[in-house]
């Protein structure tokens, strides 16, 4: 069968996007909560540090180099955010893209659709880059928090492994 009489087509351009869509948005929920959960620590740690001991005991220098490691992940999981942002955006935006292309398709106007289906695919390109791109930050930021865990099982019991 034609691909371009097939209604499967259509529906797979316009779902594809919009199940995509939902990845993203899924991403961007757990992408703001481990980004709440970082400022969290970083204002704890803060707190700690105002109101805790010698600026040059082990402990403060310690709670410092943590500090640094949850602002660095603060950035990163900004970055992540951002993308995606992007992502959802970009998949929204290609999936009204099928819709109407579905629409003026039907209207015959073959130059049109072309263009459409150009500008479809550029915009689930970008969407598919500003997911790997997050994903990677975030998985990225997560070494970040197990190497902070190790840091902090290590300070406390010395001689466990």
């Amino acid at each position: 069968m034609d691909p371009h009489l097939n209604p499967f087509s259509v529906l797979s351009w316009i779902i594809a996007p919009a199940l995509l869509t939902n990845a993203s948005t899924l991403l961007i929920l757990s992408t703001a909560n481990r980004l709440a959960r970082a400022v969290d620590r970083t204002q704890e740690l803060s707190n700690k540090l105002e109101d805790g001991a010698h600026p040059a005991s082990p402990e403060a220098i310690r709670r410092l180099g943590e500090l640094a490691a949850h602002e660095r992940r603060s950035f990163m999981l900004l970055a992540a955010l951002r993308s995606f942002y992007v992502a959802c955006g970009s998949f929204a935006t290609a999936t009204l893209i099928s819709i109407f292309g579905s629409v003026v398709a039907s209207l015959g106007a073959r130059d049109l659709v072309w263009v459409l289906e150009v500008w479809g695919a550029a915009a689930g390109l970008v969407a598919v880059g500003a997911l790997i791109y997050g994903s990677v930050v975030v998985t990225r930021e997560a070494g970040i928090v197990v190497r902070l865990l190790q840091q902090r099982t290590r300070a406390m019991a010395p001689n466990a492994r």
